[in-house]
């Protein structure tokens, strides 16, 4: 796999959609490892922008990251009960929710138009969460020479994918930070661990298994190759490098007490998700119980929270995922990170 791609050293750089920046993926690519784009929650037009950028930045191979996720399913109730919860806390910072909820995340499977921009880009690699892809995205892809990977939390999500075309499997642990890449959120979650789920995969599967979710270290790159895993993939080891697009408030919290105590909320955005725990965790926690309208809609309140709040000085309503692995983040430039986690895996084989 990393021959065919071109890429030198079995690491790969989590797409982190609203982290991740062309600066950061390009320092990956130079370093010797495959850097990325999370595009899920871009415009067309913004897509292209940043694809320009990174292509400007670097000639290496790249990978760009799309949401599959289905569409939402409106609840007008559900959805009226959920604003009327948020009502008090909005009103602490002078807004009122947005009404109706809107879809601010438009699906890979409803985006012809991304669809087309990434049939002209023809990049590296192209990744998706949440899901299968289009098939006749993942057969015109295949015939340009894309290789094509996908997040699998279980071995049910990985046999589909497999079957589906892709040529390598993200194996997504509970330890991740972020979204969980489970297809059907109204299934129970198996919640394995990377190590688990990446030897299951190995075991099950006949293309290569990319490991994911609280791997920090070159070392525990190693123990990841170890147990099958072709290559591993990183997220939050990148978010406090000064090319990353997190903000000093969220920048802070990693480093901070909270980094050791990292907790799983849907209320956030209608998904499952590993996150800093702050002020909205804390509020969510209050809403045990409540049904939350589906993702993206639940974002849409979450994100006019974040920015009501933030208009007040407040940033304790953000988004701030992160994996388990949070405590060992290394504030560094990603070339010296890269170089740091190169030697360490190195002294590991």
């Amino acid at each position: 796999m990393l021959h065919r791609l071109g890429v030198r050293l079995p690491l790969f750089q989590a797409p982190m959609a609203g982290v991740s920046t062309p600066a950061l993926a390009a320092a990956v690519c130079q370093a010797g490892g495959l850097g990325a784009l999370g595009l899920g929650a871009a415009t067309v037009t913004q897509a292209q922008m940043q694809i320009a950028e990174l292509q400007a930045k670097t000639e290496k191979p790249f990978n760009l990251n799309f949401f599959v996720h289905a569409p939402a399913v409106q609840n007008t109730a559900l959805e009226h009960a959920w604003c009327k919860a948020f009502e008090p806390l909005f009103a602490q910072f002078g807004a009122q929710p947005p009404t109706p909820l809107r879809e601010i995340y438009t699906s890979l499977h409803q985006d012809e138009a991304m669809q087309r921009l990434l049939l002209t880009v023809r990049p590296a690699v192209a990744s998706f969460h949440f899901g299968v892809p289009p098939q006749a995205l993942v057969r015109a892809l295949k015939a340009a020479g894309v290789f094509l990977v996908a997040t699998a939390t279980c071995v049910e999500e990985a046999k589909l994918l497999e079957k589906a075309g892709m040529d390598a499997l993200i194996a997504q642990g509970i330890e991740a930070g972020g979204h969980r890449g489970i297809f059907e959120t109204t299934q129970p979650d198996t919640a394995l661990s990377t190590m688990v789920l990446t030897q299951l995969l190995h075991k099950t599967c006949q293309i290569p298994i990319i490991a994911a979710g609280g791997i920090m270290t070159g070392y525990a790159i190693a123990a990841a190759l170890k147990v099958g895993a072709t290559a591993a993939q990183l997220g939050t080891a990148f978010i406090g490098c000064p090319e990353s697009a997190a903000n000093a408030a969220y920048r802070t919290a990693l480093t901070g007490p909270g980094a050791f105590k990292t907790e799983m909320v849907t209320a956030l955005s209608g998904r499952l998700a590993r996150s800093l725990p702050n002020k909205f965790t804390a509020f969510a926690q209050t809403l045990a119980g409540q049904a939350c309208p589906a993702y993206p809609l639940a974002y849409d309140m979450a994100k006019a929270l974040n920015t009501a709040a933030q208009n007040q000085g407040e940033h304790g309503f953000a988004a701030q995922w992160a994996g388990q692995g949070a405590p060992l983040a290394r504030s560094l430039p990603a070339a010296s990170l890269m170089a740091s986690l190169k030697a360490e895996l190195e002294s590991a084989l």
